[in-house]
C-alpha cells in the first residue's frame, strides 16, 4: 500500500510517499480501506516532533479517516464492505489503516467519505466544550477566536445551532464571511480590527459570557478582557505557535472560570458527560444538522503541502486529503 511516511522529524515537505506492506487484522481489530482522511494542527506538530506526545519516527501522519472495511479479526461485528469512519493517533494518510475495531464508526445513509472523515476531532472538540466544559445557553455571546479554522468554524456551527450569538473573530474578510454564511451574528478582523474595543462595542458592558480559543497568542489576552462577571474562558490549542501569559488579576476581578479542555482526556475528565455528548453529536450528524465546511482538498501524493496548507494558517474549515 502507498502511504506518507515521516522518516524523521521536520517540516511537511520531509515527508515521503512510500511503499509499505498491508496490515492484516488480529483480535479486535479492523483494517480499513481509507477513500478520505483528513488534516489537523496536531498533525503539523506531531511530524515536528511537537506535540504533548511524541510519536517515534518513522511513522504515518493521520488521525482521523473514512472509508470501507477491508478485513476484521476475531470478535468484531463488522463485514468486509461496511462503510465506516475512524480515529487513531496515527497512520491516516495511507491506503489502508490498522485500527482498533472500538475506534470506528458506522457512516449514515446519505453522507460521504469527505464530510464522515472530515467531521470526527474538531466537532466533538467544539461540542464537548460547548455542551459541557462551557455550557452555552439561548442568547448567550460566544467569541471564537481562529473562527474560520477547523475547530472555529465547528464551534460556530454548533454554537450558532445552540441557539446563541457568536462573535467570530479570524484574519481577513474571505475567511469571516464564511464565518457569516454558517450563522455568526458578528465578525471581527483581529488582524485589522482592536478586538477588546469591538468586542465591548458589541456586547456593551455585560460582556460576552463564553470565549473559545483554539489559536493562542496575542489575542488571547483582549478576548479574555471582553468577557463579561462570571464568563468562561476555554483554551483549545495554540494554532498561533505562542502559550498566552494570562494576567491572573483578570480572572480574579471578574470572577472568570478559566478551563482548558483537551479532546484525548475529555472522556476521563467528564465520564458522566462523554456517552451523552456523542450520542447527541452522532444524531446530529446523521440528520444532517451539522455538516463539516470543507474549505480544500488534496490527493495523496499532495498530503505534504495539505499540512504546509494547515501548518501556513491558510485552511478554511477542514482539510482533507482524497485517498481513494
Amino acid at each position: 500500500m502507498r502511504a506518507i511516511v515521516c522518516r524523521e522529524y521536520g517540516t511537511p515537505e520531509d515527508l515521503v510517499l512510500d511503499e509499505l506492506p498491508d496490515p492484516t487484522a488480529g483480535p479486535g481489530q479492523v483494517v480499513v480501506r481509507v477513500r478520505a482522511a483528513a488534516v489537523n494542527y496536531p498533525d503539523v506538530l506531531l511530524i515536528a516532533g511537537k506535540y504533548q506526545i511524541k510519536v517515534p519516527p518513522p511513522f504515518t501522519p493521520g488521525s482521523e479517516m473514512a472509508g470501507d472495511v477491508l478485513a476484521v479479526g476475531d470478535g468484531v461485528d463488522l463485514r468486509p464492505g461496511d462503510r465506516v469512519s475512524a480515529t487513531a493517533f496515527v497512520g491516516g494518510f495511507a491506503e489502508q489503516i490498522l485500527v482498533d475495531a472500538r475506534g470506528l464508526t458506522r457512516i449514515p445513509d446519505g453522507v460521504d467519505y469527505a464530510d464522515a472523515a472530515a467531521f470526527g476531532v474538531t466537532n466533538r472538540t467544539a461540542y464537548y466544550t460547548l455542551r459541557t466544559v462551557a455550557p452555552v445557553r439561548p442568547g448567550d455571546w460566544v467569541v471564537v477566536l481562529g473562527a474560520a479554522g477547523g475547530v472555529g468554524l465547528a464551534a460556530v456551527d454548533i454554537a450558532v445551532l445552540m441557539g446563541a450569538r457568536v462573535i467570530a473573530a479570524a484574519s481577513g474578510a474571505d475567511k469571516l464571511e464564511v464565518c457569516r454564511q454558517r450563522g455568526a451574528a458578528e465578525c471581527i478582523d483581529y488582524d485589522r480590527e482592536d478586538l477588546k474595543a469591538r468586542l465591548k462595542e458589541i456586547t456593551g458592558e455585560a460582556g460576552a459570557q463564553v470565549v473559545l480559543d483554539p489559536v493562542g497568542g496575542r489575542y488571547a489576552e483582549p478576548a479574555l478582557r471582553g468577557l463579561g462577571r462570571g464568563g468562561r474562558f476555554v483554551t483549545l490549542g495554540y494554532a498561533s505557535g505562542e502559550i498566552p501569559k494570562i494576567p491572573l488579576n483578570l480572572v480574579m476581578l471578574k470572577g472568570i472560570t478559566l478551563v482548558g479542555m483537551e479532546i484525548r482526556t475529555f472522556a476521563t475528565d467528564y465520564p458522566d458527560a462523554i456517552g451523552r455528548d456523542d450520542a447527541e453529536l452522532r444524531q446530529l450528524f446523521a440528520e444532517g444538522k451539522l455538516r463539516p465546511y470543507i474549505g480544500a482538498r488534496f490527493p495523496l501524493e499532495q498530503a505534504p503541502a495539505a499540512l504546509r496548507y494547515v501548518a501556513d494558517r491558510k485552511a478554511v474549515g477542514k482539510v482533507v486529503i482524497d485517498v481513494a
